[in-house]
């Protein structure tokens, strides 16, 4: 006999079930989509999430699933900023809300963020130190934005391709770490736990979907759905809920039963600062310099700044950080010229960076709300600064779990390849 929760024809989530997002919100370039990959975008909202707490509901315990959502610290000061409280509130609010609905544990993507940096530390170091053997060691671009990402693998090609730092995003690391080590550590199949990210942009969604991440022996991808803070939001209006009147629960730890204590970020104002943390280590290692404050130089706007180092009257370092398409259509031009100066590049789709991600930053018609930007810049300026290297959880996993920093279970598991991709002639029109 059927239980309640099994006979009945509507639930609970039934009504949130229809949210969409537009293609015309997300950043990939222009008829880069396959059909196929536009559909597989469409089932990244809140119908697939409910569906999963819909089926955890019901009597046939073969298909539940543990559900796990990963918050990015750039969505927290968008509900800060909404609710008007305090960012450490936000996280715990927005954890007691998520948990109301059946999610079973809540991860701050922080610790994966420190993995990504440290990684790409260490790799623009080695590029730096063979850049006069190796044609294509230097520049590097980071590769956490994936909008930047999938612009340069399916119009930019072979011209840059070679030249993106191949550590994995903070959010596919924290898809490895989530269906790898919190899987191992839980007991449970990478297929038995449903992992949703937690994001500012809807890009994310087309980076979860990548074959690379994605594991055919457990028919499992690292992140099974990308919901932005936007989607979270309209969850919670649509359920009649304000963040004020949801109780506060401390966001879970990966390790043991450990809760996360306040919310910390890395060195960058808008965004998980990997030039400033990059600038810094490669100073030190490269010419025994100890960078305390970064000074921005800002070049033809405010989104386009340059960072040097002088040593001994020479430019030993030159740095830069291009947010939105037109500052990285500038720095293509130059690259294809052979003019580019630069050694590294924080490139964000984004004009303001991760703070601005569409899945978040707009008004209901569709414009910039330059208004809550500025409140979530000022939020998550005041967030504490945690270094990579001083989170000792991320040292203990590199041995224990990771077989060492120089493993071959280190490139397996947090770096990846970016390669040239072919246009698919079944895309999908798509401006930017």
């Amino acid at each position: 006999m059927k239980c309640e929760n099994c006979s009945k024809k509507k639930n609970e989530f039934d009504t949130l079930a229809n949210a969409k997002i537009l293609l015309s919100d997300c950043l990939a370039c222009d008829s880069c989509m396959t059909l196929e990959e536009g559909a597989r975008v469409f089932q990244q909202n809140q119908k697939e999430f409910f569906r999963v707490l819909n089926l955890n509901k019901k009597c046939d315990t073969s298909k539940h699933k543990v559900l796990v959502v990963s918050l990015c610290p750039q969505s927290l000061p968008y509900f800060a900023a909404k609710f008007n409280i305090s960012v450490n509130e936000a996280a715990k609010r927005l954890c007691g809300f998520l948990k109301s609905l059946g999610v079973h544990y809540v991860f701050d993507t922080t610790i994966a963020a420190d993995f990504s940096i440290l990684e790409s530390q260490r790799e623009f170091v080695q590029r730096y130190q063979r850049r006069n053997q190796e044609e294509h060691a230097l520049p590097m671009f980071a590769s956490a934005c994936p909008g930047w990402i999938r612009y340069a693998e399916r119009v930019l090609t072979n011209l840059v391709t070679s030249h993106i730092c191949t550590a994995k995003s903070p959010q596919q690391i924290m898809g490895s770490l989530v269906k790898g080590y919190f899987a191992r550590q839980q007991n449970l199949s990478p297929d038995k736990i449903f992992h949703v990210v937690v994001a500012p942009c809807y890009d994310k969604k087309l980076e979860a979907l990548r074959e690379d991440f994605y594991t055919a022996l457990y028919n499992s991808a690292e992140v099974d759905c990308v919901l932005t803070s936007g989607e979270i939001l309209q969850i919670m209006e649509q359920k009649n809920v304000s963040m004020k009147d949801v109780t506060e629960v401390a966001v879970d730890s990966l390790f043991d039963d450990l809760k996360e204590g306040d919310v910390v970020r890395h060195d960058g104002k808008r965004s998980d600062g990997y030039l400033e943390h990059i600038f810094k280590h490669a100073a030190k290692e490269l010419f025994g310099v100890d960078v305390k404050e970064i000074t921005y130089k800002a070049l033809k706007n405010k989104d386009f700044q340059e960072v040097t180092l002088e040593k001994d009257g020479e430019t030993v370092l030159r740095f830069a950080a291009a947010y939105g398409f037109r500052n990285i259509q500038n720095l293509v031009l130059k690259l294809k010229k052979g003019k580019f100066l630069y050694h590294f590049v924080e490139v964000l789709a984004c004009p303001g960076g991760c703070l601005n991600g569409k899945g978040q930053a707009q008004t209901e018609d569709g414009k910039p709300d330059r208004a809550l930007l500025a409140q979530m810049e000022e939020v998550y300026t005041a967030i504490p600064v945690r270094l990579p290297e001083t989170n000792v959880h991320v040292q203990r996993m590199y041995q224990d779990w990771l077989e060492g920093m120089d493993s071959k279970k280190v490139q397996d598991t947090l770096h990846t390849t970016y390669s040239a991709v072919s246009q698919s002639t079944s895309s999908l029109d798509i401006k930017w």
